[in-house]
């Protein structure tokens, strides 16, 4: 388990984290959302003991990371998958971590095969691909079977197929019992992926709840309506002030409820294949939320 309380972090004049707090429980997948500059990165660092915080502490499993000798064995974490020595294969790359935290060699072994990289293990790193190297900063974290697992954006750089991996390797770990804590800002993935969420914007806490208690925040429903006649319902619901998209015979309908679409096709005898209110997804509700905590709208500047 992890445990923030009224974390701050301060760099200068400025406020990266703001008496931040909350808990990541084991036995799920806890997705870590916020919008660019929200903190992020600076409360993962302090997680794992990389930055010292102004005030408030951060425990792991009840102590401090820093603490524990020999860590892979008690937090396994991917923070930057180029943080790697090109020159290494990634069994030496591997071994060298294993050496350090008195962990068996076969392991080397086992987690290349685990993340698919057995029959690359002597390469140098250096020619790896962005997804390779993704698949080995996940070997790393897995290296010393730890209970408790931080990712950053490990999903970056990994083709479909590797993406479900993620996510079936993800929803294994949290089902042995380990604490899973993803930052991530693939909403769609988080959405496939994460049973509860902690979002945070401009270094505060937003929300610490389910995934399904989170989107349920989004106050935008869509009511979906497909119809051979999508041009006449069209005109119809747009004349009651509704705002309408067609594509083809699907319409998708904002500013009128399922039953009062309804009530207006079969006023007018329209026939309707399909009549469904769409709740907000989980990246609307984000949207919606973090609106105001946005630190560089449109994209960071690089």
């Amino acid at each position: 388990m992890i445990e923030v309380k009224e974390l701050t972090k301060r760099y200068g004049g400025t406020t990266a984290v703001k008496d931040l707090t909350f808990t990541v429980r084991p036995g799920r997948v806890t997705g870590f959302l916020g919008p660019n500059g929200s903190g992020k990165s600076t409360t993962l660092r302090a997680i794992l003991g990389l930055d010292k915080p102004t005030s408030g502490t951060v425990t792991i499993e009840g102590r401090p990371f820093r603490d524990r000798p020999r860590g892979l064995r008690h937090v396994g974490s991917l923070l930057d998958a180029h943080d790697v020595h090109g020159g290494r294969s990634a069994a030496a790359h591997l071994s060298a971590l294993a050496r350090g935290n008195g962990i068996p060699r076969s392991r080397v072994d086992e987690v290349l095969q685990e993340v698919g990289l057995a029959e690359v293990g002597r390469r140098r790193i250096g020619g790896f691909s962005l997804g390779m190297k993704q698949r080995l900063g996940i070997a790393s974290a897995l290296l010393g079977d730890p209970p408790v697992l931080l990712f950053d954006e490990p999903l970056n750089g990994l083709d479909p197929e590797g993406v479900r991996w993620v996510r079936e390797l993800f929803g294994r770990l949290a089902a042995e019992g380990r604490t899973v804590f993803v930052s991530s800002h693939l909403m769609s993935e988080m959405e496939h992926t994460a049973d509860q969420l902690v979002v945070i914007g401009r270094g505060e806490l937003l929300a610490a709840e389910s995934l399904a208690e989170f989107s349920a925040r989004g106050t935008r429903q869509n009511v979906t309506v497909t119809t051979p006649a999508a041009t006449t319902l069209r005109d119809l619901l747009t004349a009651e002030g509704a705002a309408v998209h067609v594509d083809g015979e699907r319409l998708t309908v904002t500013g009128l409820t399922a039953v009062r679409t309804g009530e207006i096709a079969r006023r007018h005898d329209l026939p309707l294949h399909e009549l469904a209110t769409r709740s907000a997804s989980l990246e609307e509700a984000f949207m919606e939320l973090t609106a105001d905590r946005v630190q560089f709208p449109g994209g960071e500047p690089r």
